[in-house]
């Protein structure tokens, strides 16, 4: 078997397939390595021509038929199987060969196997991978990490492959150690917060203003094709139209209301609570996947309390106000992750740009959205921005939209309809934009029943009252 393969890939599942194959669409020849002779035999069908694209269940193979250095992807499950898929490359392996982490891995997990692995003379970093199985061979946004002269290797397949907006690859090394993987735990919990929204507009629109289905279709889509326009809420409205292939109706009245989740808006939502930064919309949306795994709980629920009946609304009103605030919504989403990537940057030391990030998510991603283009260019503006909040391009998108938010908010708690990511975005605006919020009563509290002190407003210092 010839050694003159560019790129290795182990994990031959949709996505690792895909990615692969697109790797030979764009120019370069690849090796594929899976325990699952099925999935090497698929791999190598798809494939076509073992010269351009080929694999194989054993692990020296595989690394035989490398070019030198050798870059090797993983696209296997987050956690014990990275290690495991490390610990069998490793005697195979030269010194100066390069391990590309491409799954979901906990920053501090890449962190730990960077530090292993360069103490035996080989590269690893982390490259979050983002657009799904389409994205993956059509072309993802890539978010690489780590070893700066490490990734100089793999750039040119990884500009190669990646999603291009307005001819521009979506991807680009974005920082030192775990940065890369750190940006797509944040990148997938703003997709947590994205699709929660997207869901309570449905719900409401559904029980307030009794749109169907096919109502539900052409309003996400007369959506998509305006400032809203993004992959979720695309997609959302090809979901309205799906009809159910085993019964009658639309699918989507089907499908049973709980949630699952890999870990990934958990583990942003924690980290999060760890740096100090406020990411409400994000830890709702994660709270919510909880609550809908408590389907039996809720049916006894919803029989012991009333619920009041939805006021009757004006349709195509309630409608324009839906997509305002929605919009609002999504950037209080957006703005809360860049404000986590902005603080995580400086405790960790990523030496992220935030309009670099942004950029990269334009396009092949699960959170493109046409809003990128105006964050990309308020944090190139202004690279020091501490959030996008105080991007004066945002002030008129945000005041001209958070009245319906305003409106919604309220017409969902009189009327019994949970809104928790949109009244969260409007408490999360609220708070930032207050001068004043009334913890100093907290602070009181604090050092009333335990003595923690306080600062006043009108002398410098620390101070304690014996309050009785």
């Amino acid at each position: 078997m010839p050694d003159n393969y560019d790129f290795g890939l182990v994990g031959l599942g949709v996505m690792g397939r895909n990615f692969i194959l697109n790797v030979a669409d764009n120019g370069f020849t690849a090796f594929g390595n899976d325990l699952d002779q099925e999935k090497v035999n698929t791999l190598i069908e798809e494939g076509g021509d073992t010269a351009r694209v080929n694999a194989a269940t054993d692990v020296a193979t595989f690394v035989k038929a490398l070019i030198s250095p050798r870059k090797i992807m993983l696209l296997v499950p987050a956690g014990e199987i990275v290690d495991k898929v490390i610990e069998n490359l490793l005697p195979h392996l030269d010194e100066g060969d390069i391990i590309i982490d491409g799954g979901n891995s906990f920053y501090t997990d890449t962190d730990r196997r960077e530090a292993f692995l360069k103490d035996k003379g080989i590269n690893f970093f982390g490259a979050g991978v983002s657009g799904g199985a389409e994205g993956a061979r059509r072309g993802p946004s890539i978010m690489p990490g780590g070893s700066r002269e490490a990734y100089q290797h793999v750039k040119p397949i990884f500009e190669a492959v990646a999603a291009k907006y307005q001819g521009e690859p979506c991807v680009a090394y974005l920082g030192p150690k775990s940065a890369g993987n750190y940006v797509k735990m944040v990148h997938n919990g703003i997709e947590y917060g994205l699709m929660q929204l997207t869901s309570e507009i449905y719900d409401l629109l559904k029980k307030s203003a009794g749109l169907t289905n096919e109502e539900l279709q052409v309003t996400y889509n007369t959506w998509n094709n305006g400032r809203l326009q993004s992959f979720l809420v695309e997609i959302t409205s090809k979901i309205f139209g799906k009809q159910d292939d085993l019964g009658e109706g639309y699918l989507v009245d089907k499908i049973l209301d709980k949630a699952k989740q890999k870990g990934t808006g958990k583990w942003t939502s924690q980290n999060a609570m760890d740096l100090g930064i406020p990411v409400p919309t994000i830890d709702i949306a994660v709270s919510m996947r909880q609550i809908s795994a408590l389907k039996d709980e809720r049916i006894k629920a919803d029989a012991m309390y009333d619920r009041p009946i939805p006021k009757e609304v004006d349709k195509d009103s309630f409608i324009e106000k839906a997509e305002q605030a929605l919009y609002f919504a999504f950037i209080m989403a957006y703005a809360q992750g860049m404000h986590q990537l902005a603080d995580a940057s400086e405790e960790y030391g990523y030496e992220l740009e935030l309009g670099k990030i942004a950029k990269i998510w334009r396009a092949g991603c699960i959170i493109r959205a046409a809003l990128l283009a105006d964050i990309t260019q308020a944090y190139q503006e202004n690279k020091s921005l501490e959030n996008l909040l105080l991007a004066p391009s945002f002030k008129n998108k945000i005041q001209e939209t958070v009245g319906a938010a305003r409106e919604l908010v309220a017409y969902g708690a009189v009327n019994g309809i949970p809104l928790p990511g949109l009244s969260n975005a409007l408490t999360y605006f609220d708070s930032y934009t207050s001068e004043r919020l009334p913890l100093n009563l907290i602070q009181a509290q604090r050092d009333f029943f335990g003595s923690h002190t306080y600062e006043r407003l009108d002398e410098e210092g620390v101070f304690h009252t014996e309050w009785e």
